[in-house]
């Protein structure tokens, strides 16, 4: 039978303070347990056992054998900061998520909006080239009939073309764009914060990086429509930028170690360095060159849209006041009609083309791989390989966002050099996704 003596056991424990009950706790409460397993034992008395009962810190106590280290040690500052910093970063991931559901919210309000607004100016446009067709039809030009329909078609007209001012100057197909690739970075944020906290152990640069990239999302995508809307015909075309940008000092990153450039680690080769280089070179050269370039093109096709449609409307509510009058003849219901049908034609081109969408997804596109070109120039620059990302893994990385295998991008070495001529060489781009 095991028997339980208490050695010195004392019941008060001080209440002045956290530190002083847990000093208390150390110092005064101790417990040895004495099991006689005399009768479980055929050669006699086992020698008793001492079990020590110790405090790990303020909530936990675990009992360990008497003359040993407790498997839990105290918790060390250190451990308390990142507490705190794992809540930050939970926070951080927190207001993504919810930044996510907000973006893609409003984007499905935009989008239904191109679509009303769409429907909305054509069907205007046509009713009004209908009441202009009516308003010849009598004889008169005082009789009521001919008077109310060259009014409506006045005012039709009129409302067309303020409704396609307004429209065209907010763009509601870009705006949808810009929300639907917002509420996509939010999310990548977000799980890339998680991914942190699963795999690595946080600390205080990781949550003001991930600071900097949240005020970052909310410069480069807005949500209020006014004020703070992105410019939709802006005077010159440049890849988009949602990711907190680094300026570097250019006698850091150009003086690099000779040792250093013969001692490569952590993945880290010359071969690799040099593919990276090529790469980082093809994207500035050739894909962020190409989209900036439809960029602008599909730009300036908008833009011709955007002044058309409203002039045509203009010029059909112009026309439609001189329907019926005697001097002007049928020329007035000529105007009416084709203006009309042509206002509609190009609204319908516009937006049912969803010309501003294309050219915001261009801009994105550009600035992709913009944001791919700086991530290889931030970790060239790093001089020493072991403060750099793995170099097997960073290679993955770029061969996935670039829709390649790690094999393919190794043949973009032969332009790391400054005397490559990409734009001659490569008949293909660096990235295959778009």
């Amino acid at each position: 039978m095991a028997t339980l003596q208490a050695q010195s056991l004392l019941l008060s424990v001080s209440s002045s303070s956290p530190s002083s009950s847990s000093y208390s706790f150390r110092q005064r409460c101790r417990a040895v347990l004495h099991a006689s397993l005399s009768n479980l034992s055929p050669k006699g008395n086992i020698p008793p056992i001492a079990i020590r009962l110790t405090e790990v810190d303020d909530h936990r106590r675990v009992i360990t054998p008497a003359g040993f280290t407790p498997l839990l040690p105290p918790k060390s500052p250190q451990a308390k900061i990142d507490d705190a910093v794992i809540r930050k970063l939970y926070a951080i991931a927190e207001a993504a998520a919810d930044r996510a559901e907000m973006h893609a919210i409003i984007g499905k309000q935009r989008d239904n909006w191109n679509h009303l607004f769409l429907h909305s100016v054509n069907s205007l446009a046509l009713s009004a080239s209908l009441m202009s067709g009516l308003a010849c039809v009598g004889s008169d030009a005082s009789s009521p009939h001919v008077l109310a329909f060259k009014l409506s078609s006045v005012l039709l007209f009129a409302a067309t073309s303020t409704v396609m001012l307004v429209v065209n100057k907010v763009q509601p197909s870009q705006l949808a764009e810009e929300q639907r690739n917002a509420a996509r970075l939010w999310r990548k944020l977000e799980k890339e914060i998680q991914s942190k906290l699963s795999l690595q152990t946080p600390r205080e640069s990781d949550v003001d990086a991930s600071m900097r990239k949240v005020l970052a999302l909310d410069k480069a995508y807005p949500l209020p429509l006014l004020p703070g809307m992105l410019e939709k015909f802006p005077k010159k075309v440049e890849p988009t930028c949602w990711w907190p940008r680094k300026e570097y000092k250019q006698s850091e990153t150009t003086a690099i170690d000779e040792k250093y450039q013969t001692n490569y680690s952590n993945g880290w080769s010359k071969e690799l360095e040099e593919s990276m280089k090529g790469v980082a070179k093809v994207l500035q050269t050739k894909d962020q060159a190409e989209y900036v370039t439809v960029g602008k093109l599909v730009l300036n096709i908008n833009k011709g849209f955007a002044i058309a449609g409203p002039v045509f409307a203009g010029m059909a509510a112009a026309a439609a006041g001189f329907i019926g009058l005697p001097a002007t003849g049928s020329w007035p219901v000529l105007v009416t009609a084709v203006g009309g049908a042509l206002a509609a034609t190009v609204n319908t081109l516009e937006h049912g083309g969803q010309v501003g969408m294309v050219f915001e997804l261009a801009r994105n596109c550009a600035g992709f791989y913009k944001k791919l070109e700086e991530e290889i120039e931030e970790s060239l620059e790093e001089r020493e390989a072991e403060k750099r990302e793995n170099g097997e893994l960073f290679e993955l990385k770029m061969a996935l966002s670039l829709g390649r295998s790690v094999s393919d991008l190794r043949k973009f070495r032969s332009f790391a050099s400054a005397s490559g001529k990409v734009d001659e060489d490569v008949t293909e781009f660096a990235g295959k996704l778009f």
